[in-house]
């Protein structure tokens, strides 16, 4: 009988101090997690929100082979089968020379634009050591459009656009994520029903997390000095879909075009007349530097 009771003042004694080392250790872990810096991954899934870009860029050595769709707009009815005989492509590649630098070039049916920018990571979201509270990404494009224009006639620069963006996001939680979009668009050249060169907007575009692989996506720009009087603010609603290597997104946007100048400053579709394009984005990665 002593020798049980004993037995068991031991494994009692034991398991005290199995779970003081325990904490100990825990302890131990905690402490050392706060001394590192913990960055933020996935504010975004991809590099776009829907037709902007997300603060989001690759990893250094990574391409990028994007298609970007859209097809009519659904109040052509059944006879145009709700948009689908008609479409806008682009076809776009991209590449990250380093974690924080992004470039890509794309060419659109859309006014037969030839397209490139650059993106840059100037802060990450990061908790830890060093706790930063947003991410932010610099964006810069610029645009050449090629439809002929027998009218006005402009010249090689005239055909010349360029946007400039303050990329500004923060994951609120493990499922939501929120971006504000500053923009500045500029043209060389102005039509007649043109105000002016310039316009600027603010864009507000956001993530909620579904399930491991699925998301809805939302987007919008409002812009506070237009170009052209005749156009309107863009709106997009979509779905992602993560499938190893491909992100493929689903949406319904009143925005033809898939560039920033386009979307920002030349939507003339009213969504809530129903004239919304249906349309998708599908993400190819390639690993070209390990």
């Amino acid at each position: 009988m002593n020798i049980r009771k004993y037995l068991i003042v031991l494994l009692l004694l034991g398991i005290r101090f199995g779970l003081q080392a325990q904490d100990d250790l825990l302890a131990m872990l905690e402490e050392e997690q706060s001394d590192r810096t913990i960055l933020t991954e996935a504010t975004f899934k991809g590099t776009r929100v829907i037709n902007g870009h997300s603060i989001e860029t690759r990893k250094a050595g990574v391409m990028d082979f994007i298609i970007s769709h859209r097809f009519g707009t659904l109040d052509g009815g059944g006879y145009e089968l709700f948009g689908l005989d008609n479409a806008m492509i682009r076809i776009g590649l991209e590449y990250a020379p380093t974690d924080r630098l992004y470039i890509g070039l794309g060419r659109s049916s859309f006014e037969k634009t030839y397209d490139g920018f650059v993106k840059y990571r100037l802060l990450r979201q990061s908790t830890g050591n060093k706790e930063v509270p947003v991410s932010i990404t610099w964006l810069s494009s610029l645009s050449i459009k090629t439809l002929k224009d027998p009218v006005n006639e402009p010249t090689f620069v005239e055909k010349m656009a360029s946007t400039h963006q303050v990329l500004m996001a923060r994951k609120m939680n493990q499922n939501l994520s929120l971006q504000l979009m500053p923009s500045w668009v500029h043209k060389n050249f102005i039509g007649t029903e043109d105000n002016q060169n310039d316009a600027f907007a603010l864009g507000l575009g956001g993530r909620m997390k579904l399930s491991q692989r699925v998301a809805i996506v939302a987007e919008y720009y409002h812009q506070f000095a237009k170009i052209n009087d005749n156009m309107l603010n863009p709106i997009a609603i979509g779905v992602d879909i993560e499938t190893g290597g491909h992100v493929f997104q689903l949406q319904l946007t009143n925005a033809t075009a898939m560039i920033p100048k386009g979307f920002i400053t030349e939507t003339s579709n009213d969504f809530f007349e129903n004239q919304i394009h249906f349309g998708f984005n599908i993400s190819r990665t390639f690993q070209l530097k390990y």
